[in-house]
């Protein structure tokens, strides 16, 4: 598995790198603080994979990582994705490195 840094992701798209920000977590979660990207819930990705593009970097996130090693490990393994990291520590680490604005949950 490859993960990246909040920091480095905030730098990739403040440079206006081609990267897909794919959020796993579910809709209450999303309601509480998000950061954009693509939302597809953990348990529908395989339903709506055809939303997910292949030409770009693909982040996963979730709340602290967890569940985005295994989307990621899907992706990989199964659907032949080859350029997927995980935002290391989740949106948890965005807003403690990024934006501490955002509530936390």
């Amino acid at each position: 598995m490859h993960y990246i840094t909040a920091i480095d992701l905030k730098s990739k798209q403040q440079g206006g790198e081609s990267l897909t920000l794919l959020d796993i977590r579910e809709d209450y979660e999303r309601e509480i603080c998000e950061i954009g990207g693509l939302h597809i819930p953990m348990g529908e990705i395989v339903a709506r994979i055809n939303e997910v593009p292949k030409d770009c970097l693909i982040v996963v996130m979730c709340r602290s990582g967890k569940r985005a090693e295994s989307v990621a490990n899907l992706l990989i393994s199964d659907l032949n994705y080859s350029n997927v990291v995980i935002l290391e520590g989740g949106i948890l680490a965005w807003i403690e490195q990024v934006d501490n604005q955002l509530e936390t949950y």
